[in-house]
This record gives structure tokens, C-alpha cells and sequence, in this order.
């Protein structure tokens, strides 16, 4: 084992030779001889590294994934999987974020930078002992100290690099579907839009756009003159957001596949020819992300679609999913000569179905072709968890290529810490459940944690029919997602707002209204958690100390201001919650509309009807309330609604750039520094105008610790 100081609060502890991932940014680490602290280690057949946690210890982080924010009790194995049913006994999905934090007597973060499996036994085999098992004897472990939790974040968002920033638009809702099959499908989604009067900035494309399922092609019946299309969308104020998959058909005269056979681009097979297997075109390569060559090309290609006005994109099935190989399918079929005409009793029909559904994603597969990184083979299955993290980056380099001062939007399904630099994420394919509107809940600070700032679920659910109800609550939590998408799968119930009832409509209109007003507070916490190396969303523990907090895994702190709770049961119309300190809550319904509560301290059961988003303010914070329009490019707030809780003093910094490009790291923003202070009965308000504003006037509603509101307008000096 090497030992290198990275930074004064980060040690890496190198084993081995191991495979550069490019997680790290940091590169001036120096060697040192400190010890690896508070682990054994094994290091037999495979490295192990156990801790033994004491009874209140929470175990934060792992990104994407299962269970609760603490990650105790559970058995996760870090190996990017194409698995839709995430049911809680699942222990892979789609990301591999292997990145944890002790908050106990010792406080400390591990992250265990390698690219292939990792089993993380937290208390799932033995209650007290945390075990890390890693399948390979090469690995860098990075050791992170901190004061506390969120301390502990900062230290290594600043190692990892600063996180991707999207386009302002793309704060805007987006509405999907896979059977969006057409230009009339299309335009009757967005005229629908526009007829109710419903704010959205994006129709994300699915599969159906493409000719034969073909990266980089257009469906010339479905869509006669795409370039032409996708001016008249923008003009009527929409983007389209075509879906990028990983496989490249195999079809002689398609040019992807001629380039990429001819320049030797595609990962190989054991014997050097090009890997084989089925996804949705059927019989595909798989471009070598791992080579940078590769990416260059392959992000290049991107071209042909914004050269046509496509200014964002989602890259999908890059685990990269399977369908299956004529390996796997000549198995099958010979299990199932071999078992024609014969009594198939319970075991012998189980094992026979359990075939079939293993042949997809097989780890067989995966470790049957390989990488060629800028001259060394590696075998796939060591570097799985790598293959979408540089399909993104090749994106984002090709991107800043094309255009370099404008931010795309881009966001991946699947993903390894270091991505976070390139592109957002969704959560994969998600179900129609209400336990997975609490799952998409729990998971946002543990992506955060990661660096994935730019992140949301699949709003309603993917697969699975929704109720209104269901729609309703999920709308109103992703109201605070910043990426805010409904996206549903063909043969299931049409989820769009105006899918479902008029009443029903009405609130989910209500609901992504409220999501526009907010969006100045959105992006200002957004852009500073950037600038900052923070986290958007917190568990409530990273901020209060109390014991209660540590436990509270159903509300999220959201920004510098916000604290919110969630309606994640079906049938609620209320429910329990914890406020660590007094705060101010606003039932929202209508941005317009407000009106004001000061909920204790405490235990308390709150009444929360179907219309209403339940929004605390926390003591002596702000909220930042702009207004609403069609698009986000139509939001013109030139001026500001400040809503404040204000025991003594409070400030708040309201961060503002052109949304459009990357001037804001050369220092080219807006900041509005706003300070109340309250003196006997009276407010002093200060208002700093630091950069070039729009804001020209600034409406007070100062709220105290008795709920009296105190009112008061601010015009800004050009």
C-alpha cells in the first residue's frame, strides 16, 4: 500500500495498480505516511475493509440507491445495473456512486474509487460491522475528514470537481413518453399545453424519432423535415430533447456503423472482433467509451442533431444494457429443445423461467468482451461501472466542441462519480408506486452528496398506470427537483396534466406554476451550491445537531431557506412532522395567493389537502418568489417577491447570469445581497446590488415569530 496526502483532508491509500477512473480532479497529491484509519484489512482472495460501528452511528451516501438516507441494515453491490423493478430487495441500480460517510463518534468519508463491483455490507450480514468488499486486489481508497457530515461533502465535492451546470430552460418542466411517434403527436402535446394554459419547456424524445432505432438518424415518415420541426417547436416556446442509447446497429451503409467498423471503435470480443449483442435495434456494437479517441468521435456526432436546433440530450441504455447475445439465446433455445415433451414439475419450470430472465444483462456477457484504453485491453467487466460515465463525458466534449461557451443540456441514466462533471441524471425506470415517490425523496441528498446535483425521477412513474392522486403528490414534491420531468412508457395510462380529470389538471397546473415562481430561489441555490462545492438538498441532520434529525428521513431541507414534508401515502390529507427549530409555513397552492403560518418547534400533524405543497421557511431565512409564464426564456422578473422569517437577522444572497453560458466562472453574475434586521418593532432592510440585475423592485413580507407581517416595497437604482 502508497499512502499520498491529496489535500490537508483527503489521504488516498493506493493497493495495488489500479485503473485510472479520472474521479479525482485533484493531481498534486504528495506521498505521506499516514495509517489507514479505523478499517481492518483483508487481503486475500479479494480486499476487505471492516468497521465496527457503534450503535448510533448513520451511515450517509451511495448516490443511487435503495433503502433510507442512512444506509444501515442494508447490502448494496455497486455494479451499474438495466433492472426496472426496484423493489427494496434489490441491491444494484443504475448508478455506481461508491461514496459513504461514518457520522458517529468518528466522522470520516470513504470513497473507494474503483470501476468494477463493490459489495457494501452495512449491518446487512452482521448488525454492527461495515464491510467494503471489492472483487480485485487494485484500488484507490480515499479517507475524508471533516467536522461534521456536510463538512465531510464539501471536502470532496472539492476533489471530484465542479458539478454540471444545465442551461437555465432546463429548470423548466419537460414532458415525455415513449410513443411520442410523430410531428402530429407532438404538436397536439404541446398545443395541449398551450391550450390549458400549462407552463413546460421540453418534449423529451424517446426511441420512436429515430429511423430503426439508429443513433444520429431521424424517421423521415415520421418526421418529413426534422430541422424545420424543430424551429416551429421553439418558436411555439418548446425544445425537443431526442434520447441518445449506447448500441450502434449493425447495418451496412449506415454511416455510424461504417466509421466506427472502419477506424476499429467498437469494443471486441476475446478472439479481437467486434462484441456482439441486442438491444433495440437487435444485433449492436458498443462504441469503446473507455478510448479517448472514441470519444471524441462519437461526441462529435452529436453535431448532425444541434446543426437541426437540438440544443439538449439524455443518453440512455448505457450500463450498458443487454438484451441478450447468440450465446445466451442459443442456450436458451437448446434448454428448450431439450426440455420439448417432458412433465416439468415446480423446479424443473423455475429454473427454466429463471433462464430467460438472466439472459439479459448477463455477467457473462460482461465479461466476455473488452476495452481498448489508448492501448491497453482491459476486459469490460473491470471497468463496467465506467462504460455511461464517458458516454457522457464523450457527449459533453463533443458539446463544448461544437459550441464552446453554451451550456446543452445533458443527463444520463447510467453513471460513476467523476460524471457529475459532464452531465445530471434521472433515476432510471421507475414505477407508478407511492413507495417510490418516498424513494425518490431519500435519494436526492445521497446524489448530492455525490456531486449529481442536476437530478429527478421520472415524475408519475415509468412504468405502471398513475391515479391523479399519485401524479398530484409526485408533481408537487418535483416542483423542487431541479430537473423536473414526467415521463411514462408506451402501454401504460397517459400521464400528461391534462391527461387525467379537470380537477385533477387544474392542481397539477397549480402545482408547476408554483415550480416557475420558485425558479429564481431554484437556480440561485442551485448556482451557489456550484460556486460553493455544496449540496442542494440536505438531510436535515447536515444542518441541525439535534438527535431527531439524524432520524428524520421524510422531509428535506431544500437550499439555504427551505425545509419541505412531503405527501408520499395515498388517501393523506395530512401527516407527522419535526421542525428542529420554529419556522414559518405557506400551504402553497396558488404562487399568487399566499398565506402564512409559524409552526413550533416540535412534533407536529399537519393538515395537507390534495392542492396544497406544504413549504417551510425556515427562522431568519428568505424565500425568493419570482412570477410565472409559458417558458422559462418568457420569465422576465424584473421584480422579486421576498418572503422572510425573522426572529433577529437575516440575509440572504440571491445569485443571477444569463443562464446560457459559462461566463458565471469568470465572475460575470448578479448578486443581490439582501439583510433584514429587525430593531424594536420596526425593519431595517439593506439591499446590495453587486453585477448587472434585471430586478428593478423588490416586494417584502416580513413575517415574525407571532405571525405579524410587516410590508414593504424596494425599488432597485439602475
Amino acid at each position: 500500500m502508497k499512502t499520498y496526502k491529496v489535500n490537508d483532508s483527503v489521504i488516498k491509500y493506493t493497493f495495488g495498480n489500479p485503473i485510472k477512473t479520472d474521479a479525482i480532479t485533484i493531481n498534486n497529491e504528495q506521498l505521506c505516511n499516514d495509517p489507514f484509519e479505523f478499517f481492518q484489512v483483508t487481503n486475500d482472495k479479494e480486499l476487505k475493509f471492516t468497521y465496527i460501528m457503534n450503535n448510533n452511528d448513520v451511515v450517509w451516501g451511495l448516490g443511487e440507491n435503495q433503502r433510507g438516507m442512512n444506509k444501515r441494515g442494508g447490502i448494496y453491490e455497486s455494479f451499474c445495473s438495466d433492472d426496472p423493478i426496484h423493489t427494496p430487495n434489490k441491491k444494484s441500480l443504475y448508478g455506481a456512486h461508491n461514496f459513504i460517510i461514518v457520522d458517529g463518534k468518528n466522522k470520516f468519508g470513504i470513497f473507494v474509487d474503483f470501476p468494477g463491483k463493490v459489495i457494501f455490507d452495512i449491518g446487512f450480514t452482521i448488525r454492527d460491522e461495515l464491510k467494503i468488499i471489492i472483487e480485485d486486489k487494485s484500488v484507490d481508497v480515499y479517507m475524508i475528514h471533516g467536522k461534521s457530515s456536510k463538512n465531510i461533502v464539501n471536502k470532496f465535492l472539492e476533489v471530484i470537481g465542479e458539478s454540471y451546470v444545465p442551461p437555465k430552460w432546463a429548470f423548466g418542466y419537460q414532458q415525455s413518453r415513449w410513443g411520442y411517434k410523430n410531428e402530429k403527436s407532438i404538436y397536439e402535446i404541446i398545443d395541449k399545453f398551450i391550450e390549458n394554459n400549462i407552463p413546460c419547456d421540453a418534449i423529451d424524445l424517446d426511441i420512436d424519432y429515430m429511423e430503426g432505432f439508429k443513433d444520429f438518424t431521424i424517421d423521415k415518415k415520421a418526421f418529413p423535415d426534422f430541422k424545420d420541426f424543430v424551429k416551429k417547436v421553439k418558436d411555439k416556446g418548446f425544445r425537443l430533447i431526442p434520447i441518445i442509447d449506447a448500441g450502434i446497429k449493425i447495418e451496412s451503409g449506415y454511416d455510424v456503423y461504417e466509421e466506427g467498423v472502419t477506424n476499429n471503435y467498437f469494443c471486441t470480443d476475446e478472439a479481437g472482433k467486434n462484441f456482439i449483442a441486442a438491444v433495440w435495434p437487435g444485433k449492436c456494437h458498443f462504441p469503446d467509451f473507455l478510448n479517448s479517441k472514441v470519444r471524441k468521435w462519437f461526441g462529435y456526432k452529436y453535431k448532425i442533431l444541434t446543426d437541426m436546433g437540438i440544443e439538449g440530450f439524455w443518453n440512455d441504455m448505457n450500463e450498458p444494457a443487454i438484451f441478450y447475445t447468440s450465446r445466451g439465446l442459443d442456450k436458451i433455445i437448446q434448454v428448450v429443445k431439450d426440455l420439448k415433451g417432458k412433465n416439468l414439475d415446480s423446479y424443473s419450470f423455475f429454473e427454466l423461467e429463471s433462464k430467460f430472465l438472466k439472459m439479459s444483462n448477463s455477467i457473462e456477457d460482461y465479461k466476455s468482451f473488452y476495452h481498448n484504453i489508448d492501448g491497453k485491453i482491459i476486459n469490460h467487466y473491470k471497468v463496467h461501472n465506467l462504460f455511461g460515465f464517458n458516454m457522457t463525458r464523450s457527449a459533453k466534449d463533443g458539446l463544448s466542441e461544437i459550441q464552446p461557451n453554451k451550456r446543452f443540456l445533458l443527463f444520463s441514466r447510467a453513471s460513476y462519480i467523476g460524471m457529475h462533471r459532464y452531465g445530471g441524471i434521472w433515476t432510471g425506470d421507475n414505477s407508478s408506486w407511492w413507495e417510490h415517490i418516498l424513494l425518490n425523496i431519500k435519494m436526492m441528498p445521497s446524489l448530492n452528496m455525490c456531486g449529481f446535483l442536476y437530478t429527478g425521477a421520472d415524475t408519475g412513474g415509468f412504468s405502471g398506470d398513475a391515479n391523479g392522486e399519485l401524479a398530484i403528490r409526485w408533481t408537487q414534491f418535483s416542483v423542487f427537483t431541479p430537473l423536473f420531468r414526467n415521463h411514462s412508457a408506451q402501454d401504460t395510462r397517459y400521464q400528461e396534466p391534462f391527461s387525467f380529470e379537470e380537477k385533477v389538471t387544474f392542481i397539477i397546473k397549480k402545482a408547476i406554476e408554483i415550480r416557475y415562481a420558485l425558479i429564481p430561489y431554484i437556480y440561485s441555490e442551485y448556482m451557489k451550491a456550484i460556486i460553493n462545492k455544496d449540496m442542494y438538498f440536505f438531510p436535515l441532520a447536515f444542518i441541525y445537531k439535534d438527535e431527531m434529525s439524524r432520524r428524520i428521513e421524510n422531509q428535506l431541507l431544500v437550499g439555504d431557506s427551505l425545509m419541505i414534508t412531503p405527501i408520499y401515502e395515498e388517501n393523506s390529507l395530512g401527516r407527522y412532522i419535526y421542525l428542529p427549530q420554529d419556522m414559518l409555513l405557506w400551504k402553497a397552492k396558488d404562487y399568487r395567493n399566499r398565506k402564512y403560518n409559524v409552526i413550533k418547534k416540535g412534533h407536529r400533524y399537519i393538515n395537507v389537502d390534495i392542492d396544497e405543497i406544504p413549504i417551510f421557511i425556515r427562522k431568519d431565512k428568505m424565500l425568493v418568489l419570482g412570477n410565472c409564464f409559458q417558458s422559462v426564456e418568457k420569465l422576465y422578473n424584473t421584480e422579486l417577491n421576498i418572503i422572510a422569517f425573522v426572529e433577529n437577522r437575516a440575509t440572504y444572497i440571491y445569485h443571477d447570469d444569463d443562464g446560457k453560458t459559462y461566463d458565471y466562472k469568470m465572475g460575470v453574475y448578479s448578486n443581490l445581497i439582501i439583510e433584514i434586521e429587525k430593531i424594536d418593532k420596526d425593519y431595517l432592510i439593506k439591499v446590495q446590488n453587486k453585477g448587472n440585475t434585471s430586478i428593478k423592485r423588490l416586494n417584502f413580507e416580513v413575517i415574525n415569530i407571532n405571525g405579524e407581517m410587516y410590508r414593504k416595497i424596494i425599488y432597485l437604482k439602475e
